[in-house]
Order: structure tokens, then sequence, then C-alpha cells
């Protein structure tokens, strides 16, 4: 009858939900929310996997909690074709996909989403910024929220849900990628409560107002699941002290001990009868599972022992604690199961009717707090079955979360391009290549999508993506001129690198002939051999190789601020360019500006080019003729591995010599590396120094001047 009563008057003034609560202190067989209940195990997992299937219940958050949430609405996979390579090369298609989504996060209004977690690793960091490519919006679960743009175009206007009421995020094109070309698994790190939230507050929304809450412990966070308000909080009634009242004016949620009622000894119809179970029927152990906010909500889990007992009591929250509110906990409910060995029965008139299951008191003579468990009402009697409990509330416990892995979370922040025309390809090349070396100011870029116009911006074509992270910066002195024969031991060449995780490291003079520590500075490739680290990302190089793949000619043209790039296949990229074009390349990244300037460089066929001829000298023989002879090089030849030739590397040889001087210029072609001034020539163009220039002429394109004067 009581349960009848009572559920008719909840359901009149608290609708559904207050019919709950009235059943649930009406009906003694429920024994309210405080009763032990079959428990169907752990209920954390289902706030760490994403789901997509109809009817999959969406939590209620409360706090800051860390949950996967469910995929409400999607497109299909938009798939995306790029082909890189060219003569010489294979040409390759590679496919990547993108896709829209909406997934839901919570069945009540939230505040705001903090990161976002998307197969394990951080997807958007605490700044805002996302790791990978997407559009994102969040809907917080207001009631005058629009439907999505996206969706209304996707399903058509009128067909669109509002999803008002329902917290969710839309992903609009995320490149997928970095994850498999699937949509991967997303936990987010809801705000839906600044700050802590009390238990009363959660049971007061769940409730509908049904129920009113004085103090109570409080969270970090809460994720209510379940068709009732008993089922939503059941998890916490076990384990944190709690007490449900009827205090005249309706169901009152507070702390176990606070209004805690007295029950005098002569208040009852009977002696007070207690009975204490044996050590042996309570466990020695109690484990809380939880989600730990100093592991970026992961589940935790905390314990508290008794020695000389086997058995162990498991509980899981789908709280948010730290660890030391957790701990606590566990002693709480380890002290609350030995306090429990002891139960108590007490019978009096009617006018004790009012103490309900879920009461605490407080019996005269008894030492401690007695729960009530259960109430029966028979002939002008009220009998009461009371459990103890422990008085004080949980402590927080000597704790540590562990040590968690700790996820990067750097903004990628805008791309850095460097085009380079160098001689560093293998020299087989037919046509003009850019090297694109890429990475970003911050620490966390990863990579960008690049867009090349070889027609000053008038079209622009997909270029494919940027390699690693180059090591690159700039220099802060001018470098000094000086020959390419042997190692300058003089100079020294200060560089600030673009970001902190950026290194430079010395080699030995073996490596160095190998080929490592191969930079651009500018237009010239140098090597060093010794690094001293200057912090602040500044590195000072030395013991340096200079003018390295035929560059020397760009020794004498150095300034402070030029770009500097250290040459690693891994981290260039190469581009066909047609001859005497403006290229512009323009990444598009999570950190890049899409009105941004694009980097740029007039295409010369650098790369092209043979090296200049080298060791131009001049021998007089004994007629009076000069015999003048120099040493090809070859872009085919800069590693001489076989103590051989070099290889010519171009399809016919042939050089081109200029003799100048004073009012006169002569120019001969040879197809071998000399020629013979005759006496008879030199006579006649007269007295003074001359000048002698030789050139190599290439597949596509003559080489720099090797240059002599002679008397």
């Amino acid at each position: 009858m009581a349960t009848l009563v009572l559920s008719v008057a909840g359901t009149y003034f608290g609708g559904q939900v207050g019919g709950m609560i009235g059943a649930m202190v009406g009906q003694q067989i429920d024994q309210i929310l405080f009763a032990p209940k079959p428990r169907q195990g752990p209920r954390l997992g289902g706030l760490s996997v994403q789901t997509s299937s109809y009817g999959s219940q969406i939590p209620k958050l409360f706090g800051t909690m860390r949950v996967a949430g469910t995929v409400i609405w999607a497109t299909d996979l938009v798939e995306h074709r790029s082909t890189r390579g060219g003569k010489g090369q294979p040409r390759v298609t590679s496919y990547s996909y993108s896709a829209s989504f909406a997934v839901a996060l919570s069945a009540r209004a939230i505040a705001s989403v903090g990161r976002i977690w998307a197969d394990g690793k951080l997807l958007r960091g605490l700044a805002g910024d996302f790791k990978s490519a997407t559009r994102f919006r969040l809907y917080r679960g207001l009631e005058d929220e629009s439907p999505d743009p996206l969706i209304v175009a996707s399903e058509g206007a009128g067909q669109a849900p509002a999803y008002r009421g329902l917290a969710y995020a839309l992903f609009e094109d995320m490149a997928l990628e970095d994850f498999g070309n699937r949509i991967p698994s997303l936990t987010f790190e809801i705000v839906a409560d600044p700050g802590t939230v009390p238990i009363g507050m959660i049971a007061e929304d769940l409730a509908i107002g049904a129920v009113s809450a004085g103090e109570t412990p409080a969270l970090l966070g809460y994720a209510a699941m379940g068709d009732t308000v008993r089922e939503a909080l059941e998890g916490l009634a076990d384990v944190v002290p709690l007490s449900l009242s009827d205090d005249g004016d309706g169901l009152r949620l507070s702390a176990g001990a606070v209004g805690a009622i007295a029950l005098p000894m002569d208040a009852l119809s009977q002696r007070f009868e207690m009975v204490r179970r044996g050590q042996g029927t309570v466990p020695g152990e109690a484990t809380i599972a939880y989600y730990d906010a100093g592991r970026d909500y992961q589940t935790g889990l905390q314990r508290a022992v008794r020695g000389g007992n086997r058995g162990v009591d498991r509980r899981a929250l789908p709280a948010a604690l730290d660890a030391g509110a957790a701990k606590g906990l566990a002693e709480f409910r380890l002290a609350s199961l030995w306090a429990g060995r002891t139960s108590g029965k007490a019978s009096a008139g009617w006018r004790l009717a009012t103490i309900r299951p879920g009461s605490h008191v407080e019996v005269e003579g008894q030492a401690g707090l007695w729960r009530v468990e259960r109430q029966s009402l028979g002939a002008m009697t009220v009998t009461l079955e009371m459990m103890r409990v422990p008085a004080a509330a949980p402590p927080d416990g000597a704790a540590s979360s562990g040590r968690p892995v700790a996820e990067i979370d750097l903004p990628q922040g805008p791309t850095v391009i460097e085009l380079l025309e160098l001689p560093i390809g293998d020299g087989y090349e037919t046509k003009p290549v850019l090297h694109v070396a890429a990475a970003g100011e911050s620490a966390g870029w990863r990579r960008a999508a690049l867009s090349a116009s070889f027609d000053g911006g008038a079209s622009w074509q997909e270029a494919g993506v940027t390699a690693a992270p180059a090591e690159m910066g700039i220099a802060l002195s001018a470098l000094a001129p000086t020959g390419s024969a042997l190692f300058d031991l003089e100079s020294s060449l200060e560089v600030e690198l673009l970001n902190e995780t950026m290194w430079l490291e010395g080699r030995s003079d073996d490596a160095l002939v190998a080929g490592a520590n191969l930079a651009a500075l500018g237009p010239e490739l140098i090597q060093f051999g010794t690094v001293e680290a200057l912090g602040g990302r500044r590195f000072r190089l030395s013991r340096l190789l200079r003018g390295r793949r035929g560059t020397e000619w760009a020794a004498a043209s150095h300034w402070a601020g030029e770009p500097f790039v250290m040459i690693r296949r891994e981290s260039l990229i190469a581009l066909d360019a047609p001859m005497g074009a403006e290229a512009r390349l323009l990444a598009s990244g999570v950190g890049d500006d899409p009105d941004g300037a694009p980097a740029t460089r007039i295409v010369q066929g650098e790369g092209l080019r043979p090296p200049s001829p080298v060791h131009l000298k001049v021998r007089e023989i004994a007629t009076g003729d000069l015999a003048i002879s120099w040493v090809r090089r070859s872009r085919q030849g800069w590693a001489w591995t076989d103590g051989a030739g070099t290889p010519l590397g171009e399809e016919t040889e042939l050089y081109r010599l200029t003799i100048a001087g004073a009012g006169f210029a002569r120019t001969v072609e040879t197809t071998s590396p000399a020629y013979l001034y005759p006496a008879a020539a030199r006579a006649a163009d007269g007295p003074g120094p001359v000048t002698l220039t030789v050139v190599q002429a290439g597949s596509f394109g003559a080489s720099r001047p090797a240059v002599l004067i002679i008397d």
C-alpha cells in the first residue's frame, strides 16, 4: 500500500521520474536506492568504446568526463586521388579518403569540449588545435539550436533533425589518412559543468526536482546511465555515504552522517537486537575502478586491504576522480563491509514510521551510525532492520595515479617551405626538378598537403604531401668565401633551427667523405664535421667542406638570414617543373592560413647543368704554343666508387673555350678537355693579360664557367 500511495503522489508532483522516486521510497523490497542488488560487473567500458548501433544508450554527463560517444550520422567515404612520378620514374597513384559524421556525446546540455583522441592519439589539443585536417562544429545540446547545415544539405530541408537536448560533435571532411582510411574511434574530454559537481546536484537533475539535496560529496565528473534514477546512481550508493530521507516536504538526499535521526531506547517497544557475523564472511580487500583525472581520464584502480581474508569486493564507478579520492572510497567501502558485519533490529510504535529505508539513525546506547535497510509495518508497530555503517566520511587516501604515458600536445602551427633547385639528385634528370623541404616553427608540426602552380598562380594542381620534417632554419651570419678543395678550418657558421626538437650532430671525416651532414646554405651546398650546441635552437658549425657538388660558384654570395636546410632523402620530395617558369607552392596543413603567401622560385634548371670544369691550367711547350687543359666533372659522378674515370653524364662531350684580352676575344669548341693555343695566334692577339673561360655544354644546359687569368 505504501508503494502505491507514494508512487501516485510522486507521479503527481514530479511526473514519471517523481513516480520512480516515490516507488523507491515506498517499496520495501527494493529498499530504495541504497540496498544491495545483484550487479552486472564494471560499467566503465561503455564510455570508452565508440558505438553506432541503433538504440545505444547515451549517458547524461556531469562535471568533466572522457567519453567515446555514439555515431548518429555519417556520409560515405570521399575518395581523393593524386599521381606522382614522371620520366625515368614510375607514375604512382595514391588514394586517400575523408568522411563527415556526427557523434552524440551527452543526453543533457554541456558547456564545452576539450581534448579529443582518435585511436588513442591526440587529435585536438588543449588549445583547440587539431592534429589532422578536419572542420569541427560543436552543438551543446541547447533547446534553441538549429540543424547542422551539412546534415541539411545531405538529408534535405525538413529531413535533418536538430538533436535538441542532445550534445553532439560534427566533423566535416575529416582526413582519414592518419587512421588507415577509416573513421577512427574517438573519445572526447567533455566539460558538462565547470568545476566539481555534488552528487546531490546530479540527483536533483535526474529526478527533475523530485529530490532536494543537502550537503553531499562532490565528483570531478559522472556519467549517468540507466532507465531510472536508481540505475543512474546505484554505482555510488554502496561506496559513498548517502542518506535519502523524507523531511515532510519531500525527499532529501544528504551525506550519511548529516541529519542522522536519534533513536532513544525508551521509544522501543522491545529490546534492541544485535547480530554480528564472523570475520570470514567479509572480504579482506575492496577495489574501486574509476576514471582517473590524472591519467587523461583513462581507467584507474585503487584498493584497500585488511589482512587475513581472501575475498575481494569489486566496484566500478562511471565517475571521474583523482587517485586520492578513489583510494578514500576504497577504504570507506572496506570499512563499510566490516562495519556491516553488525546488524540490528528495533521495534517501536507507529510514530517511528517516518524513518524510511535509507535513513541513518543513532541508537541510544549503541556505538556508531546505523542505516535502515528495511521497514516492516505490523499491528501498531514498526520494525526497523539496520546495518552499522562508518560514521566518518571517506578520507582522501595517500595514492598515486602512477606514471601515465604523456601524449604530446603541441600546436601544429604553420608550414615553412624551402624550394631547392640544387644538384642533389642522381644526375639522371631530364627536366628541371624542384626539391621541397618543409617543417614548422612549432614542434607539433607533422605534415601538409601541397598545391603547385607554374603559371604565376593562374592554375593550381595537387602536388602530394610534404615529407618528414626537415631540419631547417636560417644562418645568423654571412659565411666568408673560400675554396672547395680542402677543409675550411678557419670559418664557422651559426645557425638557428625552426624549433627546439631539431638537432644537429658532428660527424667524422670519413663520414663526410661518404656524404654525411650535407646542407644547403642558400645556393651553396656545404658539409660540416663539428657541431657546438649554443642553446635556444642555435648551433655553431665548423670543420667545413665548401662548394659541394659543383656549387663553389656560390661561396661568395652569402648573407645573414639566408635559409639553411639539411639534405636528407627522407625529408625531401621532388617536383618536375618547366624551365623558366615561376614556381609557386602552397601548403595546406592543419595550422596553415588558406590565404597565406606561397613559396616561390624561378626555375633555372640548376640541377641539369654539368658542374664546371676544374684544374684549368696552361703549359708553354717548346714551340711557344700554350697547352690549355682542364678536368671535366659529371653530375652523375659525385662519388668515385670504382676508381676509374668519371661517367660523362651528357649525350656528347663538348666544351666551349673563350680566350679574351684587351680588344679581342676568340671562342673555340673542342670535344676533349684540352686545347692548343698557337704561338702565332697568341702573338696576333697582342700583349697583356688573357682570360681563359671554359664551359661544358650539357644535354640540357651549359655549366658555369671555369676561369683562369694568365699574363
